[in-house]
């Protein structure tokens, strides 16, 4: 059933601070402030759908800005696409600054600051997720916020009448296992849009533009071999370990870092899915790259928060979870 907080019946004084605090509720922590100076209006109507949540927010003019102090009180890491269904936006991220037109998709990480500035009234639809479901390098997400996408064609103009059906229905009337396989398949087309961006985005020329990409595949295709490391990627490369670091300087994570992060991603999809005859956690650790079982729930407990046998439990009873794996380390 959808959640819907409205300034309708607020008396005109108290207006602005119930919408700051049904926004902060409903989406992240922010601060919104209105452009105009008469009573402000303003609703939001939000609904989950598995692990995916879906708001549609509308309201008179306004500031919205997403601060350090705010995030560093948040516990979750989020990425959120938004849809702008009417009015227009100034959109900023990452130092970078975007006009954002009707139709065009934001793509944003609620864990680093932002602002979205609507001159007039508006309305958008904002789907939020935790960051660990995207299964995309930092970097990836990164060359893509701060941008407003087009959606007059290409893989934008196949989303977007998806997205906009989506947010117009009510996801109450589907069981949970089918209320997580479509969360599943909406992130999956979220993935696909940040790589599509991102990788259009990246310098065809140079080596660095040729050889990460190798690198990247490589780390994947060997996640299950317990000695894969920078060493050994290096070798394999025929560069210098220097040298494999400096590539990834832009992608916001280190490459040790990036091989366990890339582990429990799989061992994680591994444990939920659903079957009668499932591996043992042990086998499941083994399989992705991890030698010692207790290592592995360490690890695996410090970035989902809970155990591998809890988390496999709550996937089983279809429970949605939204921390983000916190890795550490590399």
């Amino acid at each position: 059933m959808s959640l819907v907080l409205t300034t309708a019946s607020v008396p005109d004084r108290d207006k602005v601070a119930y919408w700051n605090d049904a926004v902060s509720r409903t989406l992240v922590p922010m601060t919104v402030t209105p452009r105009g100076d008469g009573p402000f209006d303003g609703r939001i109507a939000t609904d989950r759908l598995g692990y995916l949540q879906v708001s549609t927010m509308e309201a008179d003019a306004e500031r919205v800005r997403r601060t350090p102090a705010l995030i560093a009180a948040s516990s979750d890491a989020l990425v959120a696409v938004g849809v702008q269904v009417s009015g227009t936006a100034t959109f900023v991220q990452d130092g970078r600054r975007a006009e954002v037109g009707e139709g065009d998709l934001v793509v944003y990480d609620t864990a680093r600051p932002y602002s979205f500035d609507y001159p007039r009234r508006f309305a958008t639809h904002v789907f939020q997720l935790p960051r660990h479901a995207l299964g995309v390098p930092d970097g990836d997400i990164r060359r893509v916020t701060g941008r407003a996408i087009s959606t007059g064609d290409g893989f934008g103009a196949m989303l977007l009448p998806f997205l906009a059906a989506l947010a117009s229905s009510p996801s109450g009337g589907y069981p949970p296992t089918v209320a997580n396989r479509l969360a599943g398949n909406v992130v999956d087309l979220f993935a696909t849009l940040i790589e599509e961006r991102a990788h259009a985005d990246r310098p065809d020329g140079g080596e660095r533009g040729h050889l990460l990409p190798r690198v990247l595949d490589h780390i994947n295709l060997n996640l299950g071999d317990p000695d894969l490391s920078p060493e050994r990627i290096a070798h394999h490369h025929g560069i210098s370990v220097r040298y494999l670091h400096r590539l990834f300087q832009d992608e916001g994570i280190t490459v040790g870092r990036l091989i366990r992060q890339r582990r429990l991603e799989e061992c994680g999809r591994e444990l939920a899915r659903r079957g009668r005859t499932a591996p043992t956690v042990s086998a499941v650790a083994q399989r992705w790259g991890f030698v010692s079982p207790a290592h592995f729930s360490r690890a695996f407990r410090d970035a989902y928060g809970v155990s591998p046998r809890e988390w496999r439990g709550l996937r089983a009873a279809g429970d949605g979870l939204t921390a983000a794996p916190a890795v550490s380390g590399g």
